[in-house]
């Protein structure tokens, strides 16, 4: 009954090492896993929140586009406003967006009094301000943010009001570069958050699973009868790096879906700055990186599940492990922007935090040596976390159940290993 999901588990008697066992564990959840009508929905679960943001963020974008570019509304005598038009005109084909767009709302007639506040109340027109008085003497009414901003560009063009004819402007020639320092940072540091950002969601996300196939394996007595017949270590492994290989078949199907968004978005998506190390290594880096974090976070879930016997114990139990990785992932990010400090050492050497850091850094310095020693220290890491969760595992599975019970279950898998050979 027992040996019938895992059936070459059953051959472990002084013939399968560690690692043979491990691969037939993962081998058998990873195609199992793969092949399940669930694993289908659990691809479509993610792109259903992008469609609506897609399609939330072109509806915005449309409203906003509407809302843009408001007026200033003018309400003067008939000569003084045609000249105020004119100057904002001329200026505003020169100085572009910084320069407010006048329309002409009410031409006074001489002697004619009319309050500006009345002009901005109950109009269908994209009015945010008024602009009254004489180019001698603007007044200039609305709200306070806005008005604040165009107090300049009103003094301009009621000053080119006055002065008439606007002369001839020399022509600048523009000398170019690629970029400076500053901007470089500045979007080096943009990509080091869009990834360090990526990184950590996709691994909250999917490090649950391991979770929740444990639990269902323990509820049904499946991992006890594995625990009594191969080595829980690799019980351990091969279950991380099943969800591991799920995990990336399923970034893998997103990653081919945003790329075809990509390509037809074209220039319509943001630009993000070029990584210090190029975009190749940082692909394979926030692979490795993912695979790392994935696999350490894992162990600890495995951990977290020996102590869980439901569902509902699994949720109390592990919600601090998801708050204590989101602070980590908050020390990550701060120390991303403390180049060279203690905290952002600190971050590096943490095992928890390295992944997010270093990709983070790997953003803003091409230096690939430093990668090296993190991804040969995060391995050291997780062989460390799955032997102490197997050995915890190990003392709470196997104490399950009447100890008559435990050496039956021993003795069938002998006894089947014994037929096998």
């Amino acid at each position: 009954m027992s040996a019938a999901p895992y059936p070459e588990a059953g051959m472990h008697n002084g013939r399968l090492s560690i690692l043979a066992a491990a691969w037939v564990i993962a081998r058998r959840d990873f195609v199992a896993i793969l092949f399940s009508r669930a694993f289908f929905f659990f691809l479509l679960g993610p792109l259903f929140p992008v469609i609506v943001g897609v399609l939330a963020g072109s509806v915005g974008q449309r409203v906003q586009q509407t809302a843009a570019s408001p007026e200033v509304g003018v309400v003067m005598q008939a000569a003084d406003a045609r000249a105020v038009i004119a100057a904002g005109k001329a200026l505003g084909d020169r100085l572009g967006d910084a320069v407010p767009r006048l329309v002409l709302v009410h031409a006074l007639a001489p002697g004619e009094r009319y309050d500006p506040k009345e002009a901005l109340e109950g109009r269908e027109a994209n009015i945010a301000a008024i602009l009254s008085g004489t180019p001698a003497d603007p007044v200039l009414t609305g709200p306070r943010s806005r008005i604040a901003d165009w107090q300049g560009p009103v003094a301009m063009i009621a000053a080119q009001a006055r002065a008439g004819t606007l002369a001839a402007w020399p022509e600048v020639h523009l000398a170019t570069t690629s970029s400076s320092s500053a901007s470089e940072r500045r979007g080096r540091l943009s990509t080091a958050q869009g990834a360090q950002t990526l990184l950590f969601l996709l691994t909250m996300m999917l490090a649950g699973m391991v979770l929740s196939n444990l639990v269902e394996e323990k509820g049904n007595k499946i991992i006890e009868v594995l625990a009594a017949a191969i080595p829980m270590e690799a019980v351990f492994l091969g279950k991380l790096f099943a969800m591991l290989g799920v995990s990336l078949v399923g970034i893998a199907t997103w990653g081919a879906v945003a790329g075809a968004v990509l390509l037809a978005g074209g220039s319509a998506l943001p630009h993000l700055a070029t990584p210090a190390v190029g975009w190749p290594a940082l692909l394979v880096l926030g692979v490795i990186y993912f695979s790392t974090a994935y696999l350490l976070l894992g162990s600890v879930f495995l951990a977290v599940g020996s102590l869980a016997s439901t569902v509902r114990e699994v949720q109390t139990i592990s919600m601090p492990v998801t708050m204590v990785q989101l602070m980590v992932f908050f020390l990550a990010s701060y120390a991303m922007t403390q180049p060279g400090s203690g905290i952002e050492l600190f971050a590096l050497i943490f095992p928890f935090s390295a992944p997010f850091a270093m990709l983070a850094r790997a953003a803003q310095d091409p230096a690939i040596w430093p990668h090296v020693a993190a991804v040969l220290a995060q391995c050291a890491w997780v062989l460390l976390l799955v032997r102490l969760g197997s050995s915890l595992f190990r003392k709470r599975v196997m104490k399950s159940g009447p100890a008559r019970v435990r050496r039956a279950r021993r003795g069938l898998f002998r006894r089947k290993a014994a037929g096998a050979v």
